[in-house]
């Protein structure tokens, strides 16, 4: 069974950063490309950032509404994907979802992507 824990959700004042984390298996970490989704209250699951197995290889892609302010990376020793996000708006309030799944076109879509962890909650005051 494949799990997925989130870590690092809390509260913050508009141009502050948090650091999300979510560690996988091993096997998964080095075989699925991982990415971060956020939901809003009322919103649909939307896509944040995604990064390609093994830690990357240099393979990233962002949400046009996040790109400069959020970073992924990944660390192989510990199969573990962070997410820095800095200069957060009130509007990057949501809980935001690991996912696990395959690297390629349609990334960005929920529905491609195999495994979602139970969230955690970030939440930017202004």
């Amino acid at each position: 069974q494949v799990q997925l824990v989130e870590s690092g959700g809390g509260l913050v004042q508009a141009g502050g950063s948090l650091r999300l984390s979510c560690t996988a298996s091993p096997r998964t970490f080095s075989s699925s490309a991982m990415g971060w989704f956020r939901q809003a209250p009322g919103k649909e699951r939307e896509f944040v950032g995604a990064i390609a197995g093994s830690g990357g290889r240099g393979l990233e892609t962002y949400a046009e509404s996040v790109e400069g302010r959020f970073t992924i990376s990944g660390d192989t020793a510990q199969s573990t994907v962070y997410m820095q996000m800095n200069s957060l708006k009130p509007e990057d309030t949501a809980v935001y979802f690991c996912a696990a799944g395959a690297w390629g076109p349609g990334i960005e879509r929920a529905s491609n992507m195999n495994y979602f962890g139970r969230g955690t909650q970030v939440t930017v005051s202004s």
